[in-house]
């Protein structure tokens, strides 16, 4: 299989490459020896709410703090 390499540095994968690893979006690119090796990552929720929120540039802070604005009470407590 052929894969062409543009001239924005793109690569388009063929079809049949990427059905054989299954479903993914991101792959780990690595060289070794002149070659250009990718691996399947499958990137957890976590890892995706935290790089959201990095883009975002939220800190662990802004995050406790909107958990406890979020958990006080609007109203009052019954007796």
């Amino acid at each position: 299989m052929l894969a062409k390499l543009t001239s924005k540095n793109q690569l388009t994968l063929p079809k049949a490459a990427t059905e054989a690893v299954g479903p993914t979006e991101y792959f780990d690119v690595e060289t070794r020896d002149g070659r250009i090796i990718l691996t399947p990552v499958r990137i957890q929720r976590g890892d995706a709410v935290r790089a959201k929120l990095a883009e975002l540039g939220l800190s662990d802070s802004d995050v406790a703090d909107a958990v406890a604005w979020a958990r006080r009470r609007t109203r009052k407590p019954r007796r």
